[in-house]
């Protein structure tokens, strides 16, 4: 992931805006409690945890990330920001890592993937630990590349080649897994698929 990030991290935000549909919708429909923590898994640049921080002044934001690289540019990002003591950062693999280990805390009222899931090989085993670090009554929140079901057929098959350069692989049996979890320790809440299905949406609360 450092390869692949070492120059893009310089750029990310400015050209994936354009196409990483529902950000902010799925920002708006985090709300935490009352001093509450969120954790992003895959958060990249900070992009989100900067927009979520503004949103909910009164939580607590938390983001893992793979690529040193990537969370080198969060780090100066965040820190030349207003929110930057209400957010921190660390590296963790998104299939194992132990939020009292990383952050001191021991566990979150909100999780969320933006546009992560579908570049992480371990994706079930994500979506495990992150249910796992989830407090009663706490919720995920996921998007992500959907099915793109009713976009034509031509559309669907160039996005998929095209992202398939980048890693990205969209999750077509997240609505499946998320109900096997469910079966185990929660329920869905709700699951949309978006733009046609260009993406999918999904709540899920322990």
């Amino acid at each position: 992931m450092d390869r692949i990030y070492r120059r893009q991290r310089h750029v990310y935000d400015l050209t994936r805006k354009y196409y990483l549909l529902g950000r902010d919708e799925l920002i708006d429909r985090l709300a935490p409690p009352a001093d509450g923590r969120v954790l992003e898994i895959g958060c990249g640049t900070a992009r989100n945890l900067i927009a979520a921080a503004r949103r909910w002044p009164q939580a607590r934001f938390y983001g893992i990330d793979i690529s040193g690289e990537m969370l080198s540019t969060a780090r100066q990002v965040v820190a030349r920001t207003e929110v930057g003591d209400r957010i921190v950062l660390a590296r963790a693999d998104a299939t194992a890592f132990d939020p009292a280990w990383l952050f001191g805390v021991p566990c979150f009222s909100r999780v969320f993937f933006s546009y992560s899931l579908s570049m992480i090989p371990g994706w079930t085993s994500a979506l495990a630990q992150a249910t796992t670090w989830l407090a009663p009554d706490g919720e995920l929140h996921i998007v992500d590349f959907g099915g793109q079901e009713r976009l034509p057929v031509l559309f669907r098959a160039g996005l998929r080649r095209w992202l398939r350069h980048f890693h990205v692989s969209p999750r077509d049996a997240l609505q499946a897994e998320l109900s096997s979890l469910a079966r185990q320790c929660g329920k869905v809440v709700r699951f949309e698929r978006p733009y046609g299905g260009y993406a999918q949406y999904a709540q899920f609360r322990r």
